[in-house]
């Protein structure tokens, strides 16, 4: 049963997305997807606080944009969902929002290497990707989680226009324009990392120029629906959540 206003096109794609991050190999048992509700505009939705691969609609919550679930009718949402509705606050464009430890971003946050866009379905990095350093919010005794509204803007202001930031030691957060887009954003992210960590080892790394990365962002995410199929086909092959 739903326990939520929002469409349930919506809402299934939601529970798709979940799934697919876990397919891609972007969250295990941790991280979280959110999309704005298509028919509230003070109000997100995310899952209640389970894995992503066994997220299913009856999970679906919603919250305020000071990170308070609505209706919660006994559910607890992620202990990070400051995330969402501190970044949601301060960018009227961002659509949805992708939080994930993904192991090959985990490298970049924690060295001066710095991600930069190397393949051409990533040039959305080449917008720049800052690090947040928590420490410099939150001191030395933090357990590097979001868990208040003034991290939650801190990281919204060092995110700024980007869209993507690393989190030290942590993992990272993807923004987009829609929900197919912030989950593209967060695979092929996922796949530049491991990709420039590869080519590091070779050698000199030639990376894209700042007009490159902006040519290829606009013609690959025009396309987006294409791999969203693939990635739709092989999460309901795969999922143990078989609801949709």
């Amino acid at each position: 049963m739903l326990h939520t206003s929002a469409s349930l096109d919506t809402v299934n794609e939601l529970v798709l997305a979940n799934h697919i991050l876990y397919q891609e190999g972007i969250v295990d048992g941790f991280g979280h997807v959110s999309v704005r509700h298509d028919k509230r505009a003070d109000r997100f939705l995310i899952s209640r606080s389970v894995a992503p691969a066994t997220v299913k609609a009856e999970d679906i919550m919603e919250c305020d944009y000071e990170g308070e679930p609505q209706d919660a009718r006994g559910r607890k949402t992620y202990l990070e969902r400051y995330i969402h509705s501190e970044i949601y606050q301060a960018r009227p464009d961002v659509m949805a929002i992708v939080h994930s430890h993904s192991p090959c971003i985990i490298p970049f946050s924690v060295t001066k290497a710095g991600l930069r866009p190397i393949c051409h379905m990533s040039g959305f990095l080449g917008a720049g990707v800052p690090n947040f350093e928590i420490r410099d919010f939150a001191g030395e005794r933090s357990d590097l989680l979001i868990r208040s509204r003034a991290l939650g803007a801190d990281l919204a202001r060092t995110l700024g226009s980007a869209h993507f930031v690393l989190m030290r030691g942590h993992g990272s957060t993807a923004v987009g324009p829609s929900l197919k887009l912030a989950v593209a954003r967060a695979i092929w992210a996922e796949s530049n990392a491991k990709l420039q960590i590869q080519s590091a080892q070779l050698g000199e790394i030639t990376y894209m120029s700042e007009e490159e990365a902006a040519a290829t962002m606009n013609t690959n995410e025009a396309l987006v629906d294409r791999p969203w199929a693939l990635w739709k086909a092989r999460a309901h092959a795969l999922s143990p959540a078989k609801q949709l």
